[in-house]
C-alpha cells in the first residue's frame, strides 16, 4: 500500500499543473487501483495472475470479500488508462473534470483497501 499511495499523490500534483500532464495523471489514478487491489491480495494471500486487468483483479477480490462489488463503477472505468494514456494511438482527450473523477474512484478503492488491512498496516501505508 506503500507503493499504492504515492500514485494519488502524483495525480494531484500533475492535475495541478493543467491539460498538459493529464495522461500521466490518469495513469497514476489506474496504478492507484492497480496497486491497492494487488495489495490486498497478497495480504490475503491470494493467489491471482500478474495482470493489469482491474475488472479481473476485482473479481478477485470479490470472490474474498463482497465489499468489493461496490467498487466496480469507480475502479473499471480506470482499465483504458493501462494503455490508452500511455502508448502512442488514439488518446481520449481527458479534462481536468474527468480525470478528477479518476482520481476520486481511485481514492476511494485505496480508503476501501487501507480499511480492511490490520491497524499496524494500516499505519504504514499512510505514512508514505
Amino acid at each position: 500500500m506503500r507503493k499504492a499511495s504515492a500514485d494519488p499523490l502524483s495525480a494531484r500534483i500533475l492535475v495541478g499543473h493543467g491539460s498538459g500532464v493529464l495522461d500521466a495523471a490518469a495513469s497514476h489514478c489506474r496504478q492507484t487501483v492497480e496497486k491497492a487491489l494487488k495489495a490486498y491480495l497478497v495480504w490475503r494471500g491470494i493467489a491471482f495472475e500478474r495482470v493489469h486487468n482491474l475488472t479481473y483483479l476485482l473479481d478477485v477480490c470479490e470472490a474474498d470479500d463482497p465489499s468489493f462489488a461496490g467498487l466496480r463503477e469507480k475502479a473499471e472505468p480506470l482499465t483504458p488508462f493501462a494503455a490508452q494514456v500511455r502508448y502512442p494511438g488514439p488518446s481520449a482527450d481527458l479534462s481536468v473534470e474527468d480525470v478528477r473523477d479518476a482520481l476520486s474512484g481511485a481514492e476511494a478503492v485505496f480508503a476501501h483497501v487501507l480499511a480492511l488491512l490490520p491497524p499496524g498496516v494500516q499505519t504504514r501505508a499512510s505514512a508514505a
